[in-house]
């Protein structure tokens, strides 16, 4: 929710953020001026600031950056995600000065600019991370140029005004409206059914370079329309929104896994699965961000740091195997993650099924789990020689 003006000189404007506890921050207005409203929510990494404006996945929050220095790189068309920045709004301690990186094209506020994102730098950005680390995310609203002058009262009654993101369905807002294809890079597999819930550029380039046509369909898709690709696996992206609030994806899900399609789900796509399986999900406090996350791989004892976006997690035993609440047999958790212990990956022992709460692409970030494509290709091609019988080519053998 946003209402802005621009201008270059927005920095030397006021702005005040707003938690809808009433804790107030003053600093300067940063990017775009006016008014947004959202879920403040934290970011840990230190580089990868244009990877996250970019991701659909952080649409409807106010991100912050722990990291005190943050544009020092610019910005760069081949860097994004999508076609547009997505945050509600931005929050920095220290906006660089000047751009210093051969591969910018613009500076990082120029960008905040064009986009309308409402931004506010020069406050205590570890304070405030303090207060959503202890107290959990929560609505805030930032208030910059004219607006920050309002009355406290009015600012604080239209932060509470605005809509929790439990219960929220997102995708509409970010996912494509009409199929696209991005060709297969090197030998061909066959083509893929992507379901776009707020899918980056990095996940669906990934996909191409191992060999799969990548057909991009709307959220709103449904089996016929996934069948009509005639697919050897289907993906379900990253996203923002409350998962309990989709129940039109998870059933269409279901019919992938009745199906017998290989399944490979990231970020969102794992929470769809937890529920196609039959298990809940649940907010976080104040979820996982940042490309520093330490995972556990159950199968190999592997200590992967991982790069995530998610404020909701699935409900599953941690220990042991247990059977699918809606008949999908046996069932796992892959990985775990060593924070807190939340589910990070789930596994299906018998349909052809897997996904991960984190990032594998990891574009910014560590690259330790980008096995999980070439896990999902394997997948694939195990599933066709099962059903087909040895298949011809570099990828039988």
């Amino acid at each position: 929710m946003t209402s802005s003006t621009t201008g270059a000189s927005a920095l030397e404007k006021p702005a005040v953020l707003v938690l809808e506890d009433g804790t107030r921050f003053a600093g300067r207005a940063y990017g775009a001026t006016g008014i947004t409203l959202g879920e403040v929510v934290f970011a840990t990494g230190m580089s990868g600031y244009q990877e996250t404006l970019t991701d659909p996945s952080y649409a409807g929050q106010i991100v912050l950056q722990t990291a005190p220095h943050i544009g020092n790189t610019g910005m760069n068309r081949e860097d994004d995600e999508s076609s547009r920045i997505w945050v509600a709004g931005y929050v920095v301690r220290d906006p660089a000065r000047r751009v210093s990186n051969w591969r910018a094209e613009e500076s990082l506020d120029d960008a905040l600019i064009r986009d309308g994102i409402i931004g506010i730098s020069g406050i205590d950005t570890r304070a405030l991370t303090r207060r959503i680390r202890s107290h959990g995310s929560m609505r805030g609203g930032i208030f910059s140029g004219g607006d920050a002058a309002l009355d406290a009262d009015e600012q604080l009654n239209r932060v509470i005004g605005a809509p929790e993101m439990s219960g929220l369905n997102l995708s509409a807002e970010v996912s494509v409206t009409e199929p696209r294809v991005l060709s297969a890079r090197g030998e061909r597999i066959g083509n893929l059914a992507v379901l776009d819930l707020g899918v980056k550029q990095s996940s669906l380039d990934n996909l191409a370079d191992l060999g799969f046509d990548v057909h991009v369909l709307p959220q709103s898709a449904t089996f016929a329309d996934i069948q009509a690709v005639e697919p050897v696996g289907v993906f379900y992206s990253n996203g923002p929104g409350d998962p309990s609030a989709s129940d039109q994806q998870v059933a269409v899900l279901r019919q992938v896994l009745d199906a017998g399609l290989p399944y490979f789900g990231i970020c969102f796509g794992n929470q769809l699965f937890g529920r196609a399986l039959g298990l809940g999900t649940y907010k976080l406090a104040f979820g996982h961000r940042g490309i520093n996350q330490p995972v556990l791989d159950r199968a190999t004892g592997r200590v992967e740091i991982t790069a995530h976006n998610h404020g909701f997690a699935v409900e599953a035993p941690l220990e042991g195997v247990f059977q699918s609440p809606n008949g999908y047999g046996a069932v796992e958790v892959s990985h775990v993650d060593l924070n807190d212990q939340v589910v990070e990956g789930l596994r299906a022992h018998d349909i052809p099924a897997f996904s991960v709460q984190y990032h594998p692409e990891a574009a910014a970030g560590p690259h330790d789990a980008h096995y999980l494509f070439a896990r999902f290709r394997d997948l694939v091609l195990s599933t066709l020689r099962q059903a087909q019988g040895p298949i011809s080519g570099k990828d039988a053998e």
